[in-house]
């Protein structure tokens, strides 16, 4: 049986959407041309910034499912190898940054993102934030710069105030805002364009998850079961993996954890996920 620990941290995945958050953000939903939602896109380029490899799955899975059978090119790129998370006395840290990495290929494998859309950034669980951050937003800018995405999904870093996130969290959602900045302004980091010949590249739209207020709505209700399905596939996030390490999970363990994510993005008779959208000047 799955622990109320485990449950209680699978709850808190939607948690900053509830309550009086989302109820005061509900008159505040943009208003965005049908043709111009990103659910609809087709042909274009999306990152996913993600501060562990489970975060994206956990939060925004179903629309990346959404935008892959769309025909669109996502790419996803992890911060941390996230190589501290686990309870097992016998696990080491090398051992589990393999096996959350086979994991996320896993998990994106379901929701149509290739293994060779993944960046690995490699930095230790719970240390980004102790990171060099000039060299941390030259990472990511340069990916930027790179991909040249139509939008951006990342860690809400706060409206209008700075919000508060665990450590990694934290980093991840400041430097990758501060990465839109320098991804736009060459001068930044100019040995991108002297070395790479790489171009500046304006971030058009921003999608936040982990947001307290969400202003867009995605209906993932056909790809609701895709997301459950890549979700378990964190197999050493959930007991009885998490406390001893096993790559198997019973059925009974997924058919609790799928009721519970799917319970997580349950609204009325539709499953959704929800972000905080800004069109970037």
């Amino acid at each position: 049986m799955v622990k109320t620990l485990c449950l209680a941290l699978l709850l808190a995945l939607a948690g900053p959407l509830a309550g009086h958050a989302e109820e005061a953000a509900a008159s505040k939903n943009v208003t965005v041309a049908d043709k111009d939602r990103i659910e609809h896109w087709t042909g274009k380029t999306v990152m996913v910034f993600t501060p562990h490899p489970d975060d994206d799955t956990f939060l925004c899975g179903g629309t990346m499912k959404l935008l892959t059978q769309n025909g669109n090119r996502v790419i996803i790129v992890i911060y941390t190898n996230d190589n501290k998370g686990s309870l097992d006395l016998e696990m080491t840290r090398e051992r589990l940054a393999v096996i959350r990495r086979a994991e996320e290929e896993a998990a994106c494998q379901v929701l149509g993102v290739p293994k060779e859309n993944l960046v690995w950034l490699g930095y230790d669980d719970g240390d980004l934030e102790y990171a060099n951050p000039q060299r941390l937003r030259g990472e990511a800018c340069r990916l930027i710069k790179k991909h040249r995405p139509d939008a951006v999904f990342t860690i809400d870093p706060g409206d209008e105030f700075e919000r508060w996130h665990k450590t990694d969290h934290r980093m991840a959602a400041m430097i990758t805002k501060d990465a839109f900045i320098a991804s736009e302004w060459q001068l930044y980091y100019p040995q991108h364009l002297l070395d790479e010949g790489l171009k500046p590249h304006p971030v058009p739209v921003a999608y936040y998850y982990y947001t307290t207020s969400p202003n867009y709505t995605v209906d993932i209700t056909p790809v609701a079961e895709d997301k459950a399905r890549a979700s378990a596939k964190h197999v050493s996030q959930f007991s009885p993996s998490l406390e001893k390490y096993t790559p198997e999970m019973s059925d009974e363990t997924y058919q609790l954890l799928r009721k519970t994510f799917l319970d997580e993005v349950k609204d009325g008779d539709k499953y959704v996920e929800k972000f905080r959208r800004e069109v970037l000047p």
